[in-house]
């Protein structure tokens, strides 16, 4: 049997697995890590949690009743709009997170659906 030939096979079917490893595992990976990422940065800018913790107490200790009146108006604000941001690059991180993982079998099977 022709060493060579059984060598250069199992290379070739070693380095077709590894690239799927790396596009699916790592490349996951490293999407994940991007999108925590993103949502760690914008919470600095809503701060969801900390506003929905502190919602019913005045913005910045004012206990006047105008304070009373307006930190949970605002608190509420910078929840609502810090909920829908994050929904929606959530949505955005998912529909390019999916399209990342249907292009391999998509260019697969446009290659063999072209070839005859």
């Amino acid at each position: 049997m022709n060493f060579a030939i059984v060598y250069l096979i199992h290379r070739v079917l070693y380095r077709i697995g590894d690239f799927f490893h790396h596009w699916y595992v790592d490349g996951s990976r490293n999407f994940a890590h991007a999108f925590i990422s993103l949502l760690e940065n914008l919470d600095r800018a809503f701060a969801v949690k900390i506003n929905f913790r502190f919602l019913f107490q005045p913005l910045y200790k004012d206990y006047t009743v105008v304070g009373r009146i307006l930190g949970p108006i605002f608190r509420s604000g910078r929840i609502l709009i810090g909920v829908v941001v994050y929904a929606f690059l959530s949505v955005i991180f998912l529909a390019i997170y999916l399209a990342w993982l249907l292009l391999p079998p998509a260019i697969i099977i446009y290659a063999a659906a072209t070839r005859y």
